[in-house]
């Protein structure tokens, strides 16, 4: 509102010239013709449109004006916004007790409050230019037709820029206001940031069942993959870690399954059921067990440990034929302060 005014009243004081000589050009026009013209209805009909059109010429440049200081105002504030459901009709708003709770709610103190700063301040400096101004504008009456609207223009632009700068400071002060106080009301509280955490993240007991499933899941896929294990090394007790090797499709032997305490005592039962060798070995179950996922090959550091196990195993299934003794099992050495 205040770049508008200040913008309308600029353009008129600097436009006071041509616009007063044209407007009185119109004026005079108006007023003068003869008889004939006054009774002819077609003619009266044409002189109005002649001065309205040369009103309209004469308001042009000022509605011009008008119409830029909208725009780029609204664009420096925040921005254009086009919307139609502003003019949608709801019910709501004819209810009186949410129009008696907007009038004396706390924010609608707060705008009377600032209403009322704002009516008074632009007061002050209205009557206080009036006082100032008081001669020029009683000299009007004295002078001519044609200077006195000339001044007259002069003047009405002069009082719309002194009552603008007062509304120039109102701005200063309520345009950040109203900026921070938008601002705080798209603000969330603490429990919708918490509320959204959850709706984004998960919730824990959705995440917490999701989990569940998963590991049921693996379980289930580690236990299936379990029977083509060369060989389960165990704690014995409380660790077992499955291992697998093909020398055609593997750079070395993978876990394909490993588990802790009741998950460990579940793969050795499955493993001897299928037949598949335990070795105890505890450092090398430990480490092994530490240091590799389902899927992943074990470490170089253990490739020496598992190598003695794994030939152990080869060589047991050859000695299971006639006529062969077993050999004593290796005893793999691992320093578990690396894992």
């Amino acid at each position: 509102m205040t770049g508008v005014m200040l913008c309308g009243a600029a353009t008129i004081l600097l436009l006071s010239g041509p616009s007063s000589r044209r407007i009185l050009q119109a004026f005079s026009s108006a007023f003068e013709f003869d008889r004939a013209t006054a009774f002819d209805p077609a003619s009266v009909t044409q002189r109005f449109g002649a001065i309205a059109a040369e009103m309209f010429v004469a308001l042009l440049p000022l509605g011009v004006a008008l119409l830029v200081a909208v725009f780029l105002s609204a664009a420096l504030i925040g921005g254009w916004s086009f919307s139609l459901e502003a003019l949608q009709f709801k019910f709501e708003r004819l209810s009186p007790v949410k129009g008696l709770k907007r009038v004396f709610g706390a924010n609608g103190l707060n705008e009377l409050v600032k209403a009322m700063a704002k009516f008074a301040l632009v007061a002050i400096i209205a009557v206080s230019w009036l006082w100032f101004s008081v001669e020029d504008l009683i000299g009007l009456g004295r002078q001519p037709i044609g200077p006195a609207v000339s001044r007259a223009f002069e003047l009405s632009a002069l009082s719309l820029l002194i009552v603008g700068s007062g509304l120039v400071l109102i701005a200063a002060v309520d345009v950040p206001f109203q900026l921070w106080q938008y601002r705080k009301k798209l603000r969330m509280t603490r429990q919708q940031v918490r509320d959204e955490m959850k709706e984004t993240e998960g919730r824990p007991e959705v995440k917490s069942r999701i989990r569940a499933l998963q590991r049921q899941a693996a379980t289930r896929r580690m236990m299936e993959d379990l029977p083509d294990a060369d060989v389960v090394i165990t704690n014995p007790t409380h660790f077992a870690v499955a291992l697998k090797y093909d020398d055609a499709t593997m750079g070395a032997p993978t876990v394909i399954a490993k588990g802790q305490d009741q998950l460990a005592a579940r793969i050795r039962e499955v493993a001897e059921l299928h037949k598949v060798p335990l070795f105890s070995a505890p450092p090398l179950a430990r480490a092994l067990y530490r240091s590799s996922e389902v899927g992943d090959e074990v470490p170089a550091r253990l490739y020496t440990a598992v190598a003695q196990v794994l030939a152990y195993v080869y060589q047991l299934k050859e000695t299971l034929r006639p006529g062969q003794r077993p050999m004593q099992p290796p005893v793999p050495v691992v320093d578990e302060d690396d894992f």
